[in-house]
């Protein structure tokens, strides 16, 4: 298959999850239904839904928008250089993660799909550094590069904004990343 046609089938996961935010924003808005009733409630039973909707729902255009890009360049990113595990990163960047919110973030609702790009962000760049071979430390360089500044994130700096998501989420991909360090990749 030629380079073109493997970032088209890597983009495919990344792309349609970021398709499903659109479409429940577009219909939360145009309906006037609030879903974020469905995100992540820790400890709350019915909080264990948010672990399915949590990611998929957005609390306005400005943090769609923020979670878009990130999660199709480093969604597709993953699959593309990661194909042998991209799918179980993934699912264990958006499962693991909000189980741990679930347990140990502060009683609100949680939303949207940083959680999970902190956790692939993470993975692409513990990845360079576990597994010291040059294609893994450039896309770790690149991910800094790129993303760096996500590290003021995990921080309770900003009212309203799940850093707890974000610090789950990067454990998690760093965890992933020493789980998966000798497993080849392509």
């Amino acid at each position: 298959m030629s380079s073109l046609g493997n970032v088209s089938v890597s983009i495919l996961v990344p792309g349609r999850m970021v398709f499903l935010m659109w479409l429940i924003f577009f219909i939360e808005t145009n309906y006037g239904i609030d879903l974020a009733v469905f995100g992540i409630l820790p400890r709350n039973p019915y909080g264990l839904l948010g672990l399915i909707f949590g990611p998929l729902l957005h609390g306005s255009l400005l943090h769609l928008a923020s979670n878009t890009v990130p999660l199709l360049f480093l969604g597709t990113t993953l699959y593309y250089f990661y194909g042998r595990i991209g799918r179980k990163v993934f699912l264990a960047g958006y499962f693991l993660t909000g189980i741990l919110v679930w347990l140990f973030a502060r009683p609100s609702f949680h939303i949207g799909a940083s959680g999970l790009i902190y956790a692939i962000a993470s993975f692409l760049f513990f990845s360079g550094i576990v597994r010291t071979e040059f294609r893994s430390m450039l896309i770790s360089l690149i991910v800094v590069l790129a993303y760096g500044g996500l590290v003021w994130g995990v921080l309770p700096t900003m009212p309203g904004i799940s850093w707890e998501s974000h610090l789950f989420g990067a454990l998690v991909g760093g965890w992933l990343a020493y789980i998966y360090r000798d497993t080849r990749i392509s």
